[in-house]
């Protein structure tokens, strides 16, 4: 930028800032549920500005509505993109009005983008000698870049001048245009050299300078890429002239046009008061303008001050020694490890942080062992003289996910009590669908911090560094804020935990004490039969194989069952199926639920939708499990996730014990290969019908009341009920069809899907339903009630008092607001299975820890089902025992039934 003392323009790329907050924050809405998350970004962003520019011109541009000069040059332009999503269309007026509120010069201009409104504006300045810095995230404005112009991203806190420009590019602005021509945008549909990458764009321009002389030279290039040089050399010029900014707009203002208004601060009050930014709300009102770009999640506390950040590296034993003591009488400390694997069973320590104060943290590293890598503590020692600290359950820690941190140390013989906060589970808590439950992104939302990233220090990829390969300097300040952060957020999310509804209660009494059960299942492990699994292998590639025999008879033609082009030009053009679905480019779908729906209509589909689940099956589970076996303990240790699901229930992965199938003989065979070791028996119970029961409970209704109480086959009673037959006279087909309906309405389900689930016509669908409703009118007028529940609150609760948010419930757009209905009627019934076995779990650990220590322990959970790992001699005590604490988990209105069964293997106790 030049010396002139002249404040620059500042050029504020608003669309490229719209989408880019949308899809940078989580999803904020207000009370009344209008989406926010870009609102916020967008004038988070331009308050930023307006502090780090005093006494500039900040102008703000954004595209018009419809079709601009370049679709009259190329028709395709931009075709590939998708529609803009509802709940961000539904954000731009609100911006557009926050913007002249704030009195900032607001230009949409029709028939041409905000780039080349930008790029004119940019032009003048630079005409008349006045620095331009344009605000963006838009690669494609590099091409500006010149002495006069500089580009800012504020989202990432960087600046491009020229030479910033050659060095992210490897070229410099005066190229980059034609660099864009031969890369060409597959978002905005600029064809470009097919297969040319930044790479081979960068070593042309290098070689021959530009475009032309590129062109003039293709006959040079060699190889495939040389053909593709060739057959673009007609439509490079296109792609030149679509990837050009304009900077000639005719524009009916120039800059000194754009004189910024008086602030309305009484508008922009009410605005922001609408839109629920309370910070904003604050500041106004006590008369201060000046924090620039912070602000809180929607509804919430101001964010909290920023600390001075003091971190420290501890490589002498003196000084770790009076952190040791520090740690000792502190009423509460922040920790954290940092690892050789994300993986937990083979992650060994490289090092620790703790933090007791915000902004006061430090890191001790023990097992960096780069080359040069300065002396450090002795682990062995360092762990030794921590373990006494970290296993007193009376010294109170708080984590980012100290599940993890729990299972790592116990590979040093460490067992972590004193768990006394988590902040991901905080979070998960608080608002299971407002953010992902990182630690960047909850620092990000409830901080307003951008903390330092893993790749930033370590690389990405194939060649990313494992902790103990990075550098000290590196490392040190990262981990260092891992504590100080972790702390930070736990000061932050406590209070609004406490102070919303029953959360506080959820997350104390609920999911913090689930941590140390899951963790020892964990460590614990499952025993599985890998030659079991290999003989099941071979048997599914043989039924492949059969089945891909068929498939080329049925077709009359050998195919790649794999192709989507070659089962499209079979199914549609070969065949004449009807097209259900198409895919974003417009080719007919060959997705898993068309091919199901046309399996009624021709065999080839149903041939295809078996070979894919049996292949899904093998890759997922019969070759995968075996591999899964740890070499030390010679059992599969899954890991269990308790903030990934918006409802409540758990998940897992490595292996995902919840999606294998129990209805089909395939997935039986998987389950026989979970095995209980020899003297012992796998007893697995589970909860029957639960969600039925839960609805019988929350809609008080009378008649579902009565059947759980007598005991009844509430499928059976159902059928009775609708098809006005005696319980005697009900047929198998129609309890399959009152399983369906009871099952289905309890996930929202419309007649229109119960019809295509019964195969019969609609209006006998809504019937049935219509039947049902008047048979048990409790149950409807109970989900009339959660519906306009959820509508005016935003959320639903389980029974104990869980909170499911629901985003998009007053939703424009009329589908995304019936699907977030049929979750909210769901959501409580799921919910609160998921917060009743979570309870069991903890109730059984206790139990069997205290009672049994050595005669049994849960191995897995699975949906309703707790599976446990029991001596033979003490089978019936511990059947008995889990039996009693599964069915005292809730106090229902109708019994809580557990079925239980006992087997060498978890098909056969299911």
């Amino acid at each position: 930028m030049s010396d002139n003392k002249t404040p620059p323009v500042v050029l504020v790329d608003g669309s490229s800032y719209l989408f880019r907050a949308y899809h940078a924050l989580p999803p904020l809405t207000t009370s009344k549920n209008h989406p926010t998350g870009a609102i916020k970004g967008v004038i988070s962003m331009l308050r930023r500005l307006e502090q780090d520019f005093p006494g500039s011109k900040v102008v703000v541009v954004f595209d018009a509505k419809g079709k601009t000069f370049r679709h009259e040059m190329y028709e395709e332009y931009k075709a590939n993109r998708p529609p803009m999503p509802d709940d961000l269309a539904v954000q731009i007026e609100p911006i557009h009005e926050i913007v002249k509120a704030m009195g900032l010069p607001l230009l949409i201009v029709p028939g041409v983008e905000a780039d080349d409104v930008i790029g004119t504006l940019a032009h003048e300045a630079t005409s008349k000698g006045i620095d331009v810095v344009v605000s963006t995230g838009d690669k494609d404005m590099a091409q500006l870049v010149s002495d006069h112009v500089t580009l800012i991203n504020t989202m990432t806190e960087t600046a491009m001048d020229r030479d910033g420009v050659v060095d992210k590019f490897g070229v410099s602005a005066d190229q980059i245009v034609d660099y864009l021509a031969l890369v060409g945008d597959k978002v905005d549909n600029i064809p470009g050299v097919n297969k040319c990458g930044p790479k081979t764009a960068v070593k042309w321009l290098q070689t021959y300078n530009d475009l032309d002389n590129l062109i003039e030279h293709a006959d040079e290039i060699k190889g495939k890429i040389g053909e593709n040089l060739r057959e673009a050399k007609d439509t490079l010029p296109l792609s030149r002239q679509l990837a050009t900014i304009r900077t000639d707009v005719e524009l009916e203002f120039g800059l000194e046009d754009l004189t910024d208004r008086e602030q309305n601060d009484d508008q922009l009050l009410e605005l922001f008061k609408e839109y629920e930014f309370r910070t904003w709300v604050a500041e106004l009102e006590d008369g201060d303008n000046g924090s620039g770009g912070q602000s809180e999640q929607n509804g919430d506390s101001p964010m909290p001050e920023k600390p001075e950040k003091r971190y420290s590296v501890v490589t002498d034993q003196a000084e770790f020694d009076q952190w040791l003591e520090r740690l000792k009488n502190a009423a509460l400390f922040a920790f954290d490890t940092e690892t050789t694997s994300l993986r937990y069973i083979d992650a060994q320590v490289v090092g620790v942080s703790f933090a007791i104060e915000a902004g006061e943290a430090a890191y001790v590293p023990l097992a960096h062992d780069y080359m040069g890598a300065p002396d450090q503590l002795d682990r062995e020692t360092v762990l030794e003289q921590l373990k006494p600290l970290l296993e007193d359950p009376k010294q109170k820690k708080v984590g980012q996910n100290l599940k993890y941190d729990k299972n790592v140390l116990a590979n040093h013989g460490i067992t972590l009590e004193g768990i006394a906060e988590d902040t991901m589970l905080e979070s998960y808590v608080y608002n299971s669908v407002a953010t992902r439950h990182d630690m960047d992104s909850l620092a990000r939302v409830y901080l307003d911090e951008q903390t330092i990233s893993y790749e930033s220090i370590a690389g990405k990829g194939a060649k990313q560094l494992t902790f103990n390969q990075i550098d000290l300097e590196k490392a040190g300040p990262y981990a260092a804020e891992d504590a100080d952060i972790t702390l930070r957020l736990h000061h932050a999310l406590s209070p609004r935990l406490k102070e919303t509804g029953k959360l506080e209660s959820v997350y104390r009494d609920i999911d913090l004490p689930l941590v140390p059960v899951l963790s020892r299942m964990e460590q614990r492990g499952a025993l599985i039969s890998a030659s079991t699994l290999r003989t099941h292998s071979q048997e599914l590639a043989e039924r492949m194989a059969e089945l891909e025999k068929e498939a080329h008879e049925v077709a009359g033609e050998a195919f790649n069952l794999g192709s989507p082009k070659q089962l499209q030009a079979i199914l549609y053009d070969k065949f004449g199926l009807r097209v259900i679905k198409k895919t974003p480019k417009g080719a007919p779908s060959t997705a898993e639920p068309v091919l199901q729906e046309l399996a009624h209509e021709h065999e080839l589909p149903r041939l295809i939708v078996e070979h894919r689940s049996l292949s899904k099956l093998k890759s997922t589970y019969t070759d995968t499990l075996p591999k899964l076996i740890h070499e030390r303990t010679g059992r599969v240790h899954t890991s269990y996730h308790q903030a990934v699901t918006a409802t409540g229930r758990l998940s897992s992965s490595e292996p995902n014990l919840q999606n294998i199938p129990i209805r089909t003989e395939e997935g039986r065979r998987i389950r026989q290969a979970f095995i209980a070791p020899e003297g012992h028996k796998l007893l697995a119970a589970d909860y029957s019908q639960i969600e039925l029961r839960i609805m019988a409970h929350l809609s008080g209704d009378k008649g579902l009341l009565k059947a759980f109480e007598l005991g009844e086959d509430i499928h059976k009673a159902t059928a009775a009920e609708v098809f006005g037959v005696s319980l005697d006279e009900v047929s198998s087909d129609q309890r399959r069809s009152a399983k369906a309906i009871n099952f289905g309405l309890i996930y929202g389900m419309s007649a229109f899907g119960l019809s295509r689930q019964l195969e019969v016509d609609r209006s006998t669908a809504q019937n049935y339903i219509d039947r049902y409703f008047e048979r048990y009118p409790g149950v409807l007028k109970y989900m009339d009630n959660v519906r306009k529940q959820a509508h005016d609150d935003g959320y639903v609760e389980t029974l104990f008092g869980r909170r499911l948010y629901l985003p998009e419930i007053n939703a424009r757009n009329k589908q995304l607001q019936q699907a977030a209905e049929r979750t909210a009627i769901n959501a409580p019934m799921q919910g609160t299975a998921a917060d009743i076995i979570k309870r069991a779990m903890i109730e059984v650990d206790n139990w069997l820890r205290t009672e049994h220590p050595d005669d049994a322990c849960m191995t897995m959970q699975v949906h309703d089902e707790l599976i446990i790992e029991v001596r033979e001699s003490a089978l019936e005590k511990v059947r008995k025992g889990l039996l009693e604490r599964m069915s005292a988990a809730a106090d229902l209105d109708v019994p809580l039934v557990v079925d239980a069964g006992v087997g060498d293997n978890w098909d056969e106790a299911h």
